[in-house]
């Protein structure tokens, strides 16, 4: 990560800047894109695969959850993905951001 203002920052994180791009990758994958005001949610449809999420790179994740599996048809959890989360870490192993290297380029 690198540093701005003593703060850490990442190449990219979920803020509200990336929301417009986050629905046009929707749209160019050939999704409907909505905002539900009612719902105070957004969603995206395709081929009858439905998706609602709080923010439209939250609902981005969940397309690229159902690219990722690729299901046919739908069955109950056709999303999960077997994994032990028991061992995920605290904190990255070391490596250097994108950004402090463009930085130094």
């Amino acid at each position: 990560m690198a540093r701005c203002g003593g703060i850490d920052l990442p190449a990219l994180s979920e803020y509200s800047n990336v929301e417009a791009s986050a629905i046009e990758v929707l749209r160019r994958k050939g999704f409907q894109v909505w905002r539900d005001a009612q719902r105070e949610c957004y969603g995206a449809e395709r081929d009858g695969w439905d998706f609602l999420a709080d923010s439209p790179t939250a609902l981005l994740g969940l397309v690229g959850l159902f690219e990722y599996i690729g299901p046919d048809v739908h069955s109950e959890y056709w999303w999960r993905v077997a994994r032990d989360d028991s061992d995920l870490p605290n904190r990255p192993h070391p490596y250097t951001s994108v950004i402090h290297r463009r930085s130094n380029a």
